[in-house]
């Protein structure tokens, strides 16, 4: 007997497969899950923005050769409030002999002591990831707590580790927003549990899978769960309300076989778009960009994932309690809106296009910054209080060093002497500069003589050490020749004393191999953060902002100095850093701009078959972002260059889909009744699926602003927050018009090539015998044979004829059927 064909589609059955193997799925999910439980702790976060500045940068290479030549101690800037100089004076002493702090400076000045306030600047033994820094740290936190203190330190201060603190109550109070969205715009209420596991074991599975990229960054790790709830819930919810539909008529199993086999191409249809803006983030020279990129569109693949193959199993395994708890919807009908569209539609449309002009001006007048010296946060954390408290009575502190070759010692003092000439400079150190001892400089040369005074050595012994020096450096000339006048820089004949000491070649009495440590430990401590093995150190105390165009002006200046001396040179800061970075955003800007819109009117060329639809919601969505980055111009505020980048790229990826949603919905059903109505019928029935979708993208942005204490995160959380709402009010009060108005220009730049409709407007009764389909005061699309009495706005394909009621005169009669069975013949 021969087998019958399956006639099933590919997707019916795959979805059949998913359904009957839902088990194994269940299975598969959670042994992956917990792997991703622990996965998720071996991620390595990198908490530092400047190692994704792109290689060639100056302040890359430079911290990457500091790293290899220098050791940078960790500093703090300790402020203790309401006490006299003598207090301060006596804690400075105390504060420095405890184990782990190297150095503590304060003296009588402003800007050690102004008011009834001290500050401290401390320098630890340790680097800033050192124990022993940390040690100190909370040693010297219980030395002064009975007094009004303020610590302004790197020291202990793990961004990422705060962050995800704050993560976590913003995730519950995210989890109580959503909740509540879902119960209001749901259909039934146990469809939220299915929807919540859903989106459970999407965010584990993409937290555990970030192990496999070794690093991320402490941005990326502290927003994309909340961002990939909001952005990707959505893809839960349209396989629920297709479950919902399917099951009207259908038993479980085959109402979630047919809603999954339909809501697959929809499901990854719609997250194109969204891959597409986030995919535009990993063209940017920042490498942040490529960091929160590549997560975030995991994210939604994990995703997607559990939606096609975890849910369609726990819809089964509920869909007993979804069949028994429907509930009276909630949503409200906006017919009011779709008729003030209507009688807008000549209105909105070009104040909107004003209005672009506007905002597009404004925002391209936005102030950016790209440090953190700029930016504010609502939430602030310790450090940050005690920062902005040290600013606010002291200044800030902007610190510069500059890297150059090592050894040509006349030439670093002749550049220091330089640099200290300008009035933005408050201090410059170098090896050339730094004080050793009775008022010598480290670099300073010193024959045996001069070296014997200083040390209180009997002169032999110091020929003697300087002729084993001349030796060891084979500089026999000075040795054989005149030793007396053999001049050695003080911190290499010292360091070789101490070395020769150790090896037990000089033996010294207790008292000068006591004070000989001593100098060793402090002139050890400068050599390693001022030289190293092939380059040397010059540190800077500005009184410049860290960033601005004063301050990006100094340092060519600072460069042209630098020029005069050496060829080969690196500036390195936080002020080089946010030039950098100001320079690399101009190339980003136009970067994720001009991508994330190609890449998201691709798919929509192919989505609609139409190049005037794209365009026009192309230019909602951009107009949302224009407005949305006007307002820190408006409101006078720094606005965090990275916010720009990333929120711009997930506006347009992610906010498209509200204006995706309206609009295929009205050329659905515009086929079936006048356009006026059609756009009435698709905002009502667009408004659940934009405001649960929006409502929980706008939380989950705003909840990060508000409650994150890095002003980066917060930053990025604000400007999303504000664009989904945006993009919601537009997409519901202008898009509509829009598609009114240019509805000819969409129709005339369709793709498909379809032989034309003649449509049939009439009003009154008419006689019909034949297939109807369009508005005939409601929707119809089926045989009819009888009288329509009412409104008709039609495509009539007549098998017999259509006539108007035999009351009416039947010379216009006659030459009214005449002329309707004409465009009928036409039509077929």
């Amino acid at each position: 007997m021969k087998k019958e064909k399956d006639e099933r589609s590919f997707w019916e059955k795959l979805a059949t497969l998913i359904v009957d193997k839902r088990n194994l799925f269940f299975l598969l999910y959670g042994a992956a899950m917990l792997f991703s439980v622990f996965a998720s702790g071996w991620v390595s976060v990198n908490d530092d923005l400047t190692s994704y500045l792109p290689e060639e940068t100056e302040t890359r290479r430079g911290l990457d050769l500091m790293d290899e030549e220098f050791t940078t101690f960790a500093t703090a800037r300790v402020m203790v409030n309401n006490i006299t100089y003598d207090q301060a004076l006596t804690l400075s002493e105390d504060l420095e002999k405890i184990e782990g702090i190297s150095e503590v400076e304060f003296d009588e000045t402003e800007g050690h002591y102004r008011g009834a306030a001290a500050l401290f600047d401390v320098t630890f033994d340790g680097e800033v990831d050192d124990d022993i820094s940390l040690t100190a740290l909370n040693e010297l936190k219980e030395e002064l707590a009975p007094y009004d203190l303020y610590v302004s330190t790197e020291v202990g201060n793990n961004r990422s580790d705060l962050l995800a603190e704050e993560m976590k109550m913003i995730m519950v109070v995210a989890a109580v927003i959503i909740v509540s969205v879902l119960l209001l715009t749901s259909k039934t209420y146990m469809e939220i549990p299915v929807l919540l596991l859903t989106f459970i074991a999407a965010a584990v599975l993409n937290m555990g899978t970030n192990f496999f990229f070794g690093e991320i960054s402490f941005i990326s790790n502290s927003v994309t769960v909340v961002l990939q709830l909001a952005l990707a819930i959505d893809y839960a919810i349209i396989l629920c309300h297709r479950y919902s539909e399917e099951r009207v008529h259908m038993e479980p199993r085959e109402a979630t076989i047919t809603a999954l086999s339909k809501a697959i191409p929809e499901i990854s249809a719609s997250s194109l778009t969204t891959i597409s803006g986030l995919g535009a983030l990993m063209f940017m020279q920042f490498g942040i960009g490529f960091d929160m990129g590549r997560v975030l569109i995991k994210a939604i693949f994990c995703s997607l994932l559990s939606v096609f193959t975890l849910m369609p199993g726990l819809l089964m395994l509920f869909s007993k309690g979804i069949d028994k708890t429907h509930h009276k919807n909630f949503v409200p009908s906006i017919d009011g809106l779709g008729r003030i569209v209507i009688k807008m539609q000549y209105i909105v449309p070009p104040i909107f296009l004003i209005l672009l002009i506007v905002v597009f001006k404004f925002s391209s007048m936005c102030p950016y910054a790209y440090g953190y010296t700029q930016i504010t946060s609502f939430q602030k954390s310790e450090n940050t209080i005690a920062d902005d408290k040290i600013k606010e009575t002291f200044g800030g502190q902007n610190t510069l060093a500059i890297v150059i070759p090592k050894g040509d010692y006349d030439s670093e003092r002749a550049l220091l002497a330089d640099i200290q000439k300008h009035p933005e400079v408050n201090s410059a150190l170098g090896i050339a500069n730094a004080e050793a001892e009775d008022d010598y400089m480290l670099a300073d040369a010193l024959t045996p003589r001069k070296f014997a005074e200083m040390m209180d050595l009997d002169v032999e012994v110091a020929k003697l050490l300087y002729g084993a020096y001349g030796i060891k450096n084979e500089e026999y000339g000075h040795v054989i020749g005149n030793l007396d006048n053999y001049e050695v820089p003080l911190i290499d004949m010292f360091l070789f004393v101490h070395e020769e000491a150790d090896k037990g070649y000089v033996e010294l009495d207790d008292e000068m191999q006591r004070d000989l440590d001593d100098a060793y430990e402090k002139i050890d401590d400068a050599r390693k953060q001022l030289q190293g093995e092939n380059y040397s150190r010059l540190v800077l105390d500005l009184n410049l902002p860290e960033e601005g165009e004063e301050t990006f002006a100094f340092l060519d200046v600072l460069r042209e100095d630098v020029g005069r001396y050496y060829d080969d040179f690196l500036l390195v800061g936080n002020s080089t850093s946010d030039f950098d970075l100001s320079s690399s955003f101009s190339r980003d800007n136009v970067m994720i701009s001009v991508l994330s819109i190609v890449f998201v009117i691709l798919v929509l060329l192919f989505t609609f078959q139409s190049v005037g639809l794209p365009i026009l919601l192309i230019l909602v969505i951009q107009g949302s972002v224009w407005i949305n980055f006007s307002f820190p111009y408006l409101m006078h505020s720094n606005l965090f260059f990275l916010s720009y980048l990333v929120v711009s790229s997930i506006q347009m990826g992610a906010n498209i889909d509200y204006a995706i949603v309206i609009s295929n919905r009205y050329m659905e059903l515009k086929k079936q009744m006048p356009p006026h109505k059609a756009i009435i019928l698709a905002l009502n029935q667009a408004f659940p699926t934009i405001i649960t979708s929006g409502s929980m993208l706008a939380a989950a942005g705003l909840l990060i602003g508000f409650m994150s204490s890095d002003p980066t995160v917060a930053s990025i959380g604000i400007c999303l927050g504000r664009g989904t709402i945006l993009s919601i009010f537009l997409v519901m009060f202008v898009l509509p018009e829009i598609l009114l108005l240019g509805d000819k220009v969409i129709e005339r730049t369709m793709f498909a090539i379809k032989p034309p409709e003649l449509s049939h407007e009439m009003e009154g009764s008419v006689r019909v015998n034949g297939h109807i389909r369009g508005y005939v005061s409601g929707t119809i699309d089926a045989k009819v044979q009888g009288v329509i009495h009412g409104e008709v706005h039609a495509v009539v394909d007549t098998e017999g004829k259509k006539e108007k009621p035999k009351e009416e005169p039947p010379e216009e009669q006659t030459e009214e059927t005449e002329r309707e069975e004409g465009q009928t013949d036409e039509n077929q």
